[in-house]
């Protein structure tokens, strides 16, 4: 009778084996006093920080879309792992929570080692400008499942906050100021648009010049991590919105209560060359709502501590709350 491995189906169990031996060094550098034991286990070990009186876990969860299907065509692998992290601790941070640590998902067709290296390179590099430990991750190699190059990544951030912290009422209110973080281009949402846009309607090529760089470099700028500029002004703000899928008109008014509206000024915000050129081809509205527009977090603070929140940031001036019903306007 004819035998078949394992291997002969498609799956390699080396491949994963060697691949764990390879990213061991880079995935131990976001280690910290907290972790406990190494990688290997069934489960990733992170003892609570000290320090906190009634402390609170929350967790995040969140991929990186269709971008990934640039990263895979172009065969540019060591960004989106950074954008995995990002769209993870960047939720977290919404709810005052200081990311702890981070699990991965990578599924893929055929496991291509030293492409999953530089995919999981990246989620080590994003965890460590969070701040935070990479303690574990699975790698999933489905034939038939994927096509042959094919891979898909979830990600998964536990952060800690003081119980009081998230009960506590903000009192955002009226007469609160909006301060935007800038965004480092079109991060992680948008990409079946801009996909559409660039390679079948423009039909560009992933090197056709764009402002002095390859098309394909500007699209895949990874999405920026905003933790360590939250901590640093974590007392003196009310309220962040991450500014994701649907754009500032959806994202924002999660944080506001019923009774107030932003008005946010389009002619204060900061323009990316990116977002300016896809703006001739797509109509304003559907610009908002599908893309950041260069404005990647957004600060609700009161008045008496912009100037604070300025000068630590970066950041600058976009709007300002008003009474009314709870929405977005955006005006001239």
């Amino acid at each position: 009778m004819m035998k078949i491995s394992y291997k002969d189906s498609g799956v390699d169990i080396d491949a994963g084996s060697r691949l764990v031996e390879e990213i061991k060094p880079f995935v131990k550098e976001t280690f910290n006093e907290n972790v406990i034991g190494g990688l290997g286990g069934f489960a990733g070990a992170f003892a609570l920080p000290a320090g906190y009186k009634n402390p609170v876990l929350l967790g995040a969860t969140d991929g990186v879309g269709t971008k990934l299907k640039l990263a895979i065509e172009s065969k540019i692998y060591d960004t989106v792992g950074i954008d995995l992290v990002a769209m993870c601790v960047n939720d977290l941070i919404c709810s005052f929570a200081e990311p702890i640590f981070f699990l991965d998902y990578y599924a893929t067709g055929k496991l291509e080692v030293d492409a999953a290296k530089e995919v999981i390179k990246g989620i080590a590099k994003g965890c460590k400008e969070s701040e935070c430990a990479l303690i574990g991750g699975e790698t999933a190699e489905m034939p038939g499942m994927y096509q042959k190059d094919d891979f898909d990544l979830a990600g998964f951030a536990v952060g800690i906050a003081e119980k009081e912290e998230l009960q506590k009422n903000r009192g955002v209110r009226a007469g609160d100021v909006l301060i935007a973080l800038k965004s480092s281009g079109i991060h992680s949402n948008g990409f079946s648009l801009v996909r559409k846009l660039f390679f079948e309607e423009l039909k560009w090529s992933y090197s056709h010049d764009f402002n002095g760089k390859p098309l394909i470099e500007v699209l895949l700028e990874p999405t920026k991590i905003y933790v360590k500029t939250f901590k640093k002004v974590k007392d003196k703000v009310k309220a962040l919105a991450h500014i994701t899928g649907g754009g500032i008109v959806e994202n924002l008014p999660r944080v506001l209560p019923n009774n107030v509206k932003a008005v946010i000024r389009k002619s204060q915000i900061e323009p990316l060359e990116i977002f300016e050129f896809i703006s001739k081809y797509v109509d304003e509205e559907e610009m908002f709502r599908t893309f950041n527009m260069g404005v990647g977090m957004i600060l609700v603070v009161s008045p008496e501590k912009v100037d604070d929140v300025l000068k630590e940031t970066g950041g600058y001036i976009l709007g300002e709350l008003i009474e009314d019903e709870k929405g977005v306007d955006i005006i001239e």
